[in-house]
């Protein structure tokens, strides 16, 4: 009969200031099964002995097995008891935690989808429209179908109103050429989108913030900064903002679009998650809709596949300068993909896959607030959307968490990446939508949870 693994074999006497108890005793049984202390198959003493040795209450013991076999670390087998697993050989990537897409949702199938949608594509479209160059901006059909997706968000829009990019970031280039001169500056939030500051950059275009507050950009804040640098556009992203996941209410929107008016300035609105949430307020482009570029892309709300964002420019002038603009670097979307997304927004696929989407990321904020409870960010931050604004102990920088989360196979964002220089705000950008396996988000998140509560060891502040 197999004989127990004492206690006081593996198991040191806590620290009082070593964190919460529970994770102490984790830590010493990885330390032991990496040192051979410990082996797969051992069976340890009952968790009542192990308290007793410690001189905890079982409920430590209990919940610091319940991590250990989140882990892997552990098997409970019934009334033989508990046993050291076996070490398993991990042949995937990291976890994915930095990359905000929307989540796959559970129901429909998007692979079944995705497979009949190209079957009719391919039975209905020419083959010599699906292999040839299109429109820049988007067939009649597609500008129609963006005007429907985006009627909940912006009301009735004409077609001819609406143009058909690929993708976001192509779209932002091509509103920065159009709108602004080489060396001029463009005006955002301090913690922003890292795709514009870049495009702005090997553009030429100089970005500076303006300050903020718990509801977003500060008008009295926006109307110095423009006085100050000569700023003729200003870049926003006002619903379930990235990183920071604030939604800016439509008292603060109403005074940024007055002051956008006194101002003469235009507003960038990037808005990829004004459709995921419950009851965003207006976009700008309803309340000055002609001082506003809207861009809304499908890529955080459908897929990033289908490289498709519609842009609806403040009138026709406007919107054949960033036409041309669009022309000089990004002549079309993939057709292929274009007539899908299209098909998709005028028989309905669209909206069911955004509800699937809306469902699956609600119930994955559910599975990161039990995870992270108590740590996540303040009353104006959203719980909407595919991604969190975490803020960290003072005893973590940024850059040293997202080092140690890597170390752990957890890839998360830190602070600097939204930043143009180092960032003053402390936190971490936690990205829900990769992976289809919620199980496996969980785990993740859980031990994100136990990292953030210890403090780093020596090793983990390096930075190389």
């Amino acid at each position: 009969m197999q004989s127990d693994i004492p206690a006081e074999r593996w198991l040191a006497p806590l620290e009082p200031r070593g964190g919460p108890r529970y994770l102490q005793i984790v830590e010493r049984l990885e330390d032991a099964i990496a040192t051979g202390r410990l082996r797969a198959g051992d069976r340890l003493t009952p968790q009542r002995a192990v308290a007793t040795h410690l001189g905890v209450d079982l409920t430590t013991v209990t919940r610091a097995y319940a991590q250990a076999r989140t882990r892997g670390l552990l098997v409970a087998d019934g009334p033989r008891g508990t046993f050291v697993a076996a070490r398993k050989v991990e042949l995937g990537a990291l976890v994915d935690l930095s990359l905000n897409i929307p989540p796959q949702p559970a129901d429909p199938d998007l692979q079944e989808l995705l497979k009949h949608g190209l079957a009719q594509v391919l039975l209905r479209a020419d083959i010599d429209l699906l292999m040839t160059y299109h429109l820049v901006g988007g067939s009649a059909a597609d500008r129609l179908a963006g005007a429907r997706w985006l009627a909940p968000v912006l009301g009735d829009v004409p077609p001819e109103r609406v143009v058909a990019s690929p993708g976001s970031q192509a779209a932002l280039c091509a509103l920065i050429l159009a709108c602004t001169q080489a060396g001029e500056t463009l005006l955002c939030e301090p913690l922003v989108y890292p795709g514009f500051r870049a495009a702005a950059a090997q553009l030429g275009r100089h970005v500076r913030d303006v300050e903020i507050d718990d509801e977003g950009m500060l008008p009295a804040a926006l109307e110095r900064a423009v006085k100050q640098s000569g700023a003729r556009v200003v870049y926003l992203n006002p619903t379930i903002q990235n990183p920071t996941t604030v939604t800016m209410p439509e008292r603060r929107r109403r005074a940024i679009a007055k002051m956008a008016v006194r101002l003469d300035l235009q507003v960038i609105e990037d808005d990829p998650y004004w459709l995921l949430a419950d009851a965003a307020p207006p976009p700008l482009a309803r309340l000055a809709p002609e001082r506003v570029h809207y861009v809304s892309t499908l890529s955080k709300c459908l897929s990033p596949g289908l490289r498709t964002a519609f842009v609806v420019s403040p009138d026709a002038r406007q919107q054949a300068a960033f036409l041309a603009a669009l022309r000089a670097f990004s002549l079309m979307r993939a057709p292929l993909t274009a007539v899908l997304a299209t098909q998709w927004l005028q028989d309905g696929t669209a909206q069911r896959v955004l509800a699937g989407v809306r469902a699956e990321a609600r119930a994955r904020q559910d599975v990161a607030a039990q995870a992270l409870a108590g740590n996540l960010a303040g009353p104006h931050a959203s719980r909407e959307g595919i991604h969190l604004w975490l803020p960290l102990p003072s005893y973590w920088t940024a850059p040293a968490f997202a080092q140690a989360a890597r170390a752990q196979g957890l890839a998360i964002t830190p602070a600097d990446a939204f930043a143009s220089g180092r960032a003053t705000t402390n936190a971490i950008r936690i990205s829900l939508g990769a992976g289809r396996d919620r199980k496996k988000l969980s785990h993740a998140l859980a031990r994100l949870s136990d990292l953030l509560a210890r403090r780093p060891s020596a090793e983990e502040v390096v930075v190389i």
